[in-house]
């Protein structure tokens, strides 16, 4: 059986103004990144931005296994399946991290016959907007400690400072650190941090801005640090905002490239990493609304997660009406969520498939409450027995729910068009009312327990005291209106990734709360949930490598 990578390298890719010409993009309206890969230009976007919108197809998923269960590979076969059946569609996918990459699951672009290509240029440096979100946010904190060392004009409180450094790598050692150690001309000794790349609101705000002067307004507005009044301290007030833009002024625009099969796939902007967005740029969407009839995307982790911000913070910020959602779904993840260790997940079990069944049964229920019809498919893997893919389609259907099988990793296009007729149905037999699951204006704390009520089914929402002295604080400061984002581990639909299946009447745990003012949401992170993520005891990066011929192999 071929590797990922294989089927990726023997895939014979189109010149890229070929692919964008399946769209009606013209080579005027690409900025090239070599022969496979461009960046769409502002002129397209400018011509389109008057066109009707297509239909928008949200893929999400269960809450998934440690090893990941097909999302973005049921995302790409879907766009190849419907490419295969004569339509004019685009998939809008997320770039990859270095992290995960490198971490556990050694690459994110698909699987199997399901894949965008260039494969290793997507999984590693693509067209270089995760090294300029690096550096935009690295410029921010050298300028806010070089401004402490030069006179402190701002009376920032070191105490205070909530502006934190990254990298695109996992390194837990880098989480809590010691900074400005050495001489006086050194800088000022205090506490620092490190958060991963896509954790930094610059990563949120590359995917929410609406253009560069949107970019550059949502630049200024990040806080940085509290002075010793207490008053927010902002990026513009440090005079940083011309000089991130400028390094964010090609990363804002989204790349297009294309899958195995040649359909054409926007790639851009990346999930807010542990905090699970997990969705494309709302530049890339928009986009590709406008080129398309059918924009394909998806929604990171499980639909508890990415579905639900995608739903409450992107649509209602970028006024997106999703037509229908596709709900991912393998027997490998049900067994799992039903007590199955991960090793043994290959050998058949009804009895461990009917317990875990009912996290499937919640997030359908879940996907209801937004008012999205919702199709389920069934993620084939090898081992699946037929009983099993029986039992889960009877269960399916039993609930009135649209229900395909999905065998697009061994078969790409080819194997989706069941999942793509079913869609198609969907679309044009039920109608979507989206609406987000709350008021905007509603108190921090009502938001979050909607959430925490609603979706994961959580009896009661604790908070550690200085959660809730930060909800006090930043409702005082005017930010209490804003959309809330949940930090919550994917595992489980509790804040305890070793409580499966669908628990139900648990308490959620509210340890810190703090606003990315830029972005234009409240971050509540639950449990032990890290915002800079470790290496596991053998990480993917020891499976990756390179020949003497540059070929490399182990991402997958």
């Amino acid at each position: 059986m071929k590797t990922d990578i294989e089927i990726a390298q023997e895939a014979v890719m189109k010149p890229i103004q070929d692919v964008a010409a399946q769209l009606d993009i013209p080579a005027d309206e690409l900025e090239f990144y070599g022969k496979y890969k461009a960046k769409l230009s502002d002129e397209l976007w400018d011509r389109v931005k008057d066109k009707p919108d297509g239909k928008l197809i949200l893929v999400t998923a269960i809450n998934p296994t440690p090893a990941g269960e097909g999302k973005t590979t049921t995302t790409v076969g879907l766009g190849q399946a419907f490419a295969k059946l004569g339509k004019k569609a685009v998939i809008a996918l997320r770039e990859p991290s270095l992290g995960p990459c490198f971490g556990i699951k050694g690459g994110a672009a698909g699987g199997g016959y399901a894949q965008v290509v260039p494969m290793e240029d997507l999984n590693l440096h693509f067209t270089g907007d995760f090294h300029a979100i690096t550096s935009a946010n690295n410029l921010l904190a050298a300028m806010l400690d070089n401004h402490i060392k030069q006179g402190n004009a701002l009376n920032i409180d070191t105490n205070q400072i909530v502006w934190k450094r990254c990298m695109d790598m996992n390194d837990r050692v880098l989480r809590n650190i010691v900074v400005g150690l050495g001489r006086p001309v050194d800088g000022v000794v205090r506490e620092d941090h490190f958060i991963i790349s896509v954790a930094s609101e610059i990563m949120a705000i590359l995917c929410l801005a609406d253009n560069m002067k949107d970019l550059k307004e949502r630049l200024g507005r990040i806080i940085v640090a509290y002075n010793y009044d207490g008053e927010p301290v902002f990026a513009k007030d440090i005079h940083a905002v011309g000089s991130m833009a400028a390094l964010l002024k090609d990363a804002i625009k989204p790349n297009i490239i294309q899958t195995v099969e040649n359909t054409p796939a926007l790639v851009h902007g990346g999930p807010f990493a542990n905090i699970a967005h997990g969705c494309n740029s709302v530049r890339a969407t928009r986009t590709g609304l406008k080129i398309a009839d059918y924009c394909i995307t998806e929604a990171g982790f499980g639909a508890d997660l990415g579905a639900e911000k995608f739903m409450d913070i992107k649509c209602r910020m970028a006024g997106l009406k999703p037509d229908a959602v596709v709900l991912v779904a393998t027997v490998r993840a049900l067994k799992y969520n039903g007590g199955v260790a991960k090793e043994d997940l290959g050998a058949e079990n009804l009895e461990a498939l009917k317990k875990g069944i009912a996290n499937l049964e919640k997030h359908i229920e879940n996907v209801s409450k937004f008012g999205v019809p919702c199709v389920v498919t069934l993620n084939r893997f090898v081992s699946d027995t037929d009983a099993e893919l029986a039992f889960v389609k009877e269960f399916c259907e039993e609930r009135g729910c649209d229900f395909a099988l999905s065998e697009v990793w061994e078969n790409g296009g080819e194997g989706g068009i069941a999942l793509a007729e079913k869609v198609l149905n969907t679309l044009e037999s039920k109608e979507s009312h989206y609406a987000p699951l709350y008021q905007a204006e509603q108190p921090i704390k009502d938001k979050i327990e909607t959430i925490a009520k609603e979706i994961y089914g959580a009896g009661s929402v604790s908070y550690a005291p200085a959660a809730s002295q930060a909800i006090a604080r930043l409702e005082k400061l005017g930010y209490g209106d804003l959309p809330v984002c949940m930090a919550k581990n994917q595992y489980s639909l509790s804040d305890d990734p070793k409580l499966l299946g669908c628990p139900k009447d648990f308490p959620i745990n509210i340890r810190e709360v703090y606003v990315s003012a830029g972005a234009g949401f409240v971050v509540a992170i639950t449990g032990t949930v890290m915002t800079m993520p470790g290496l596991p005891l053998h990480p993917a990066a020891e499976r990756i490598d390179v020949n003497e011929d540059g070929v490399i192999t182990g991402l997958s």
